[in-house]
């Protein structure tokens, strides 16, 4: 039986799918499980094999945000406490989002609080119909911070002023019309299918040109066009196609082959 609060599983086609592990508390957040996802983070950042990392989770829940346990004992913590345990999980926030990688989220079940952070930090998000949100923060006295940089670059002011304030319930189909979900699908077994559509995909993109634009898209979001911007793109491009990959891609094209990566 597999132990730890995080787990990691590694294929030999470059498959890197981390699973929370805590059914048994809707897979709760706690320090443990922040620095834990947190390291294993900086693991397949730093792993040439690795092409793409997928966030999943066992039980009937994604994340029901913070653990009840956390929290109690958080009630006690100074204000300088509770800053650095707070910024711990922003740092992971920050450290998803900008993962040189590809990510997935699969969402099975309820998602809460910081469990909508993780989801909203991945590049892509598939859920099943019957999965529901909350930002249920503001129902405890307490507001989404540290996630709201990454929930509202997904979802937008307008979808996270209502939320943020009531902390109401949404369901699957209504974060798919936000942008906070891609793809919604029956069941399980209609979530694992898209997993592997989107994985073929993620294969036949160059492994480089992938990361490349991932950084591409952090690079040009919220900036002006202008001459820096202009001359920014137009040397990312130049790069791509002096590049092994791009030379190899175009060449493939070209002799009507697949590329050899």
């Amino acid at each position: 039986m597999s132990v730890g609060k995080v787990l990691l599983q590694q294929d030999n086609e470059g498959v890197a799918t981390i699973i929370l592990n805590r059914p048994d508390v809707h897979n709760a957040f706690d320090d443990e499980v922040i620095a834990d996802l947190r390291k294993k983070l900086d693991q397949l950042a730093d792993d040439d094999e690795t092409r793409v990392v997928i966030i999943t989770a066992r039980g009937k829940s994604f994340s029901a945000g913070a653990d009840v346990e956390w929290m109690k004992r958080a009630a006690g913590f100074s204000e300088e406490e509770n800053f650095a345990d707070a910024r711990n999980l922003g740092c992971l926030l920050y450290r998803l989002n900008s993962l040189p990688l590809p990510t997935i989220a699969l969402i099975q079940g309820p998602t809460f609080g910081g469990g909508v952070g993780l989801v909203a930090a991945c590049d892509i998000a598939v859920a099943v119909k019957s999965a529901t949100f909350a930002f249920s923060e503001v129902r405890l006295g307490l507001t989404p911070a540290t996630i709201s940089p990454y929930v509202i670059s997904a979802i937008g002011t307008r979808h996270a002023r209502r939320y943020f304030i009531t902390g109401e319930t949404f369901d699957a189909d209504a974060a798919l019309r936000m942008g906070l979900v891609h793809i919604v699908v029956t069941d399980a077994g209609e979530m694992y299918a898209a997993r592997d559509r989107l994985l073929r995909s993620i294969r036949e993109a160059a492994p480089k040109a992938a990361r490349a634009a991932k950084d591409l898209v952090a690079a040009v979001r919220a900036r002006p066009v202008d001459d820096a911007m202009i001359e920014d793109t137009a040397l990312r491009i130049a790069t791509r196609r002096a590049s092994a990959e791009g030379i190899e891609g175009i060449s493939a094209f070209l002799d009507k082959r697949k590329p050899e990566w």
